[in-house]
């Protein structure tokens, strides 16, 4: 089924939410996943074909969503908050389902628009950086008590990072591209870590590490901020909501907002972790969960921005191996370049994780 095909029951999908009342919808945002559309009637609302050859069971995702938003707009109740603004509204069709499927097969679902607010697409100052941090921090505390275990894992073992390690040893064995002979560097950094990929897991099965509701996909452009007072209004793109770690989704916003290069840079001289932004991260993301987070969270929130690094770098040299059939690429070489960055940063990270401990300690 072409993108085109899905997309030309967008008709039958509005007649299930609005009946014969008129609609006009135009494409909307920059997303590649889902293909997204403004629809205007009374109000204005976000529809979604939800992409279900990633997700694929967009009914179990759904369940995700309307939980964890639901439990969202409860705390900002409680705490005489705005509730409509707090998190995503999922609006239901006519016969009251959260979700339709079209005549074709294709999964569909609408949001309220929130209005008064804008996206960011990068961080233009250090106060981004924080504000960004805060949110994602206040995101975990609100869904603290949330039962993660509860929740359907939308994308199975997507921060699994020994799961991840298997998979480059089998690209490594396979040699499917024959491009083995030219990675021996990287592959030789990676296999001398293979003890350190088992850290969080190991911390896990201890009963050191919890599990929590996890965003998995921190990033500036998933939180909405008021156009007015440019501060945090809610989290969005919540498709990767599972149970994770806290330290790896903040180890992720790390990996690509505290790096001193962009995350394909060539010249590996500028790659480097900035310590004066990972400590503004730090700030911000500890002092939104408000508490909420073990000592021990707190203290392996340095080894969690290493891990994701380290995951992104192998996930880049595993899809090299395999003959770049994953990430989207722009050039020859380009997931090798990627996967050469993030190693370099996974080294000087390394070589700070005193002062990255440090930081945190002083935080607490």
């Amino acid at each position: 089924m072409t993108r085109e095909e899905a997309c030309s029951k967008i008709g039958e999908v509005l007649s299930a939410y609005f009946g014969d009342m008129h609609s006009e919808y135009s494409p909307y945002g920059n997303g590649h996943i889902n293909d997204t559309f403004l629809v205007v009637n009374t109000r204005r609302y976000i529809l979604q074909r939800m992409n279900d050859s990633i997700f694929l069971r967009p009914d179990k995702m759904m369940e995700n969503i309307i939980g964890v938003t639901e439990h969202i707009r409860s705390k900002a109740r409680a705490r005489g908050g705005d509730v409509e603004r707090a998190s995503l509204v999922v609006v239901p069709t006519q016969s009251g389902e959260m979700f339709f499927r079209d005549s074709i097969g294709s999964w569909w679902r609408l949001y309220e628009f929130t209005e008064r607010t804008v996206t960011k697409e990068s961080v233009e100052d250090a106060n981004d950086f924080y504000t960004c941090a805060e949110a994602f921090g206040s995101f975990q505390q609100d869904l603290a008590d949330y039962p993660a275990e509860k929740l359907y894992e939308t994308i199975k073992n997507f921060h699994n990072t020994p799961w991840r390690f298997s998979n480059l040893k089998k690209a490594i064995e396979e040699n499917r591209a024959g491009r083995l002979s030219e990675v021996s560097d990287e592959v030789e950094f990676a296999l001398a870590r293979e003890n350190f990929a088992a850290t969080l897991e190991k911390a896990h099965a201890e009963g050191k590490l919890p599990l929590r509701v996890t965003h998995n996909d921190t990033k500036l452009n998933n939180i909405l901020f008021d156009e007015v007072t440019a501060l945090p209004v809610c989290v969005i793109d919540l498709d990767t909501v599972m149970p994770g770690y806290s330290v790896n989704d903040f180890g992720d916003s790390i990996r690509f907002g505290a790096n001193t290069a962009v995350e394909d840079e060539t010249d590996l001289s500028k790659v480097s972790l900035d310590l004066n932004l990972f400590e503004l991260y730090a700030k911000g993301f500890i002092k939104g969960c408000g508490g909420r987070l073990t000592e021990a969270e707190l203290d392996l929130l340095p080894i969690g921005a290493i891990m994701m690094t380290f995951e992104c770098g192998i996930r880049f040299l595993t899809d090299y191996l395999e003959g770049d059939t994953y990430f989207r690429t722009h050039r020859p070489k380009h997931n090798l370049d990627r996967c050469r960055n993030q190693f370099a940063l996974v080294a000087d990270m390394e070589n700070k994780l005193p002062q990255m401990n440090e930081i945190i300690k002083k935080l607490k």
